[in-house]
């Protein structure tokens, strides 16, 4: 069996390896795995646009007649920022537009903040995560990490906006963070490690 995740950015792909890597599922992007269709991300939450990622995957497999022996993943993930009522959220990819790079985007935020208080700074990153299995049923989990807005850029080992989100009971923004730290408390590990457990039921119920 195979996992088709449903992104082309290599940062996710390298999380989800690393968390996905000890079940029994060959992973691979959808650029691995020849797939590109074309996917218009319009829902409201961040389950929405995992479900139409995931689902237009399914469909992009189906038609090539691969989808008997793989599960299809897509996440939808963000920064919300409680002062600026929740943004960018769902929009976070693209805010500021898809092409601008997240140094850009994290500096105008930090911008947009730049008088805030350190007490009205909290944020959180979100992650939605929905799969499709072969026999068409669909689940959806959601992890969330808490945290708040720092007042600078910080840190080069994480991507998106890693770099300004503070984790207060580290000490250290999310890109301060080593690989192995951030996997095991992410908002994508968390979903992906509550996806694991509905993959092990699955394995176990087909057994």
């Amino acid at each position: 069996m195979k996992i088709i995740f449903a992104t082309g950015n290599e940062g996710k792909m390298r999380e989800i390896r690393a968390i996905l890597g000890d079940t029994e599922f060959e992973i691979r992007s959808m650029k691995e795995a020849g797939l590109a269709p074309d996917i218009e991300e319009d829902g409201a939450t961040f389950e929405e646009n995992a479900h139409i990622k995931a689902c237009a995957v399914a469909e992009a497999l189906a038609q090539r007649g691969g989808a008997q022996e793989c599960v299809v993943m897509a996440d939808d993930s963000g920064l919300e920022i409680d002062y600026l009522n929740g943004e960018p959220g769902v929009y976070s990819a693209r805010y500021l537009g898809e092409e601008t790079p997240f140094s850009e985007k994290s500096g105008d935020l930090l911008r947009r903040l730049k008088d805030v208080p350190e007490e009205e700074r909290s944020a959180r990153f979100v992650c939605a995560i929905a799969a499709v299995f072969p026999d068409g049923e669909e689940v959806v989990t959601r992890g969330i990490i808490e945290g708040r807005i720092g007042y600078e850029l910080r840190g080069d080992n994480g991507f998106g906006y890693d770099p300004i989100f503070y984790l207060p009971e580290h000490g250290r923004t999310a890109a301060e963070l080593t690989d192995e730290e951030k996997n095991r408390i992410s908002h994508r590990s968390r979903a992906l490690e509550q996806m694991k457990e509905e993959l092990k039921k699955r394995m176990l119920s087909s057994t």
